[in-house]
């Protein structure tokens, strides 16, 4: 009676293990059929971290991009455990395939020199261009090396024969619909680390971005002429913005990130050409601020005409911030030089909602808006702002902002 038992028992466990087998394989098998993984290392990518494989990764890009897989996906597997030098480059779409993965699991790396830029466009590194359905993600990480351009920075050496202005972003994704980047690690870009330009519909996904706090203009991400784009769940720290927001900008939602140092989340600055402005449709939600210059703002140019609308800024958590509050309408950054003037960009219908912390400075709350284009429909609720420094006091300062406060504010509006 055992013995037949345990011959049940033994039959049942082993129909269970070929039924999972059988399983796995039918997983494997439609996995197999509807993904086609290219190793760059097979189209002569060399991971040792002095050899330049850009042209290899162009061969892979090349023949993924030019090839179509039906109902499928195609993969560019950067490996593990390499470093890959990447020259200046460019991945052109539109490819073929309906989506393209971009599995980053190794190094990527920059020159150091900025003579490599010589006779190239040096506010480029990596730029993907016209690519739909473009998936980067992958635990490894993209390193700008950007020190080479700090040094002969304008802004920290303007005094230096030759200083430069424009340093390579780290990543460019113009024109990409669809499109997103999710676990990779970017550290010490030359300059902007990701901009967004051009597209409709980007997700930027647990992303981790750092450079020192004194690296000039190394903003975290930058967005412009976009539509629909997600933030989420990303911790930045750079020498500047952590996110900044451009013209010609709707429905951009930044949600869940840490940020600093840096410079903050900023819409602007806006309209220094004295163009039209538009911007609209702006959600800043639940976003933690520590030791960064600035938390949420906004800055536009007087010479700038359009609009900002339609901005929400919703549980932020400010610690030790300079300006955890601010609206500058008349945006200088020319000591002396820029006089008052009759246009301006529009600001109205800005939400300020469940925002506390501790600010560095007196002022905790500025609203400094145009005399001509003044701010209107601000709105001010539940807010708790106290000062870092233990026995001072903040205060909130306002100049033709106009709106109403709901609930305990605290430094007192100044409507």
């Amino acid at each position: 009676m055992v013995v037949s038992l345990h011959l049940q028992v033994t039959s049942f466990a082993f129909f269970v293990l070929i039924l999972c087998l059988y399983c796995s394989n039918i997983v494997y098998n439609v996995v197999a059929m509807k993904s086609e993984v290219v190793d760059v290392s097979d189209f002569g990518a060399v991971g040792d971290g002095t050899a330049d494989s850009s042209k290899a990764f162009l061969k892979a890009w090349n023949f993924v991009c030019s090839r179509e897989i039906e109902n499928g996906v195609r993969v560019i597997f950067v490996p593990e455990n390499q470093t890959f030098l990447l020259h200046p480059v460019t991945f052109n779409g539109p490819c073929k395939a309906k989506e393209i993965k971009f599995l980053i699991m190794g190094r990527i790396i920059s020159p150091v020199s900025p003579k490599t830029w010589e006779g190239l466009d040096q506010a480029k590194w990596l730029t993907f261009y016209k690519v739909s359905g473009l998936k980067i993600k992958g635990s490894g990480e993209i390193n700008g090396r950007g020190w080479g351009w700090w040094n002969q920075s304008c802004r920290d050496h303007p005094r230096l024969e030759g200083c430069t202005s424009l340093a390579p972003t780290a990543m460019i994704f113009e024109s990409c619909k669809t499109s997103s980047l999710s676990q990779v690690r970017l550290i010490n870009s030359s300059q902007t680390h990701v901009l967004i330009r051009g597209t409709d519909g980007f997700i930027v996904d647990h992303v981790k971005i750092t450079a020192p706090e004194t690296s000039p203009n190394t903003d975290g991400i930058h967005i412009s002429s976009a539509s629909n784009i997600f933030i989420r769940n990303s911790i930045i720290g750079t020498g500047d913005d952590c996110v900044s927001i451009g013209d010609h900008t709707t429905n951009i939602h930044i949600s869940h990130v840490k940020c600093g140092p840096g410079h903050g989340i900023s819409i602007g600055s806006l309209g220094r050409s004295g163009n039209f402005v538009q911007v609209q449709n702006i959600r800043v939600n639940t976003v933690t601020f520590k030791g960064t210059t600035n938390g949420a703002r906004i800055k536009t140019w007087q010479v700038g005409k359009g609009y900002v609308r339609g901005v929400m800024f919703e549980n932020l958590f400010f610690n030790s911030v300079k300006n955890p509050i601010i609206i500058d309408q008349n945006y200088c950054n020319v000591r002396g030089a820029c006089k008052e003037l009759e246009t301006g960009v529009q600001i109205r219908d800005v939400v300020y909602r469940n925002l506390w912390g501790t600010s560095s400075t007196e002022v905790a709350i500025t609203l400094n808006c145009s005399r001509s284009v003044s701010c209107t429909g601000l709105l001010l609720q539940s807010i708790m702002l106290k000062s870092s420094i233990t026995g001072k006091n903040v205060r909130s300062s306002c100049i033709n902002a106009h709106g109403a406060a709901i609930g305990v504010v605290q430094p007192a509006p100044c409507f």
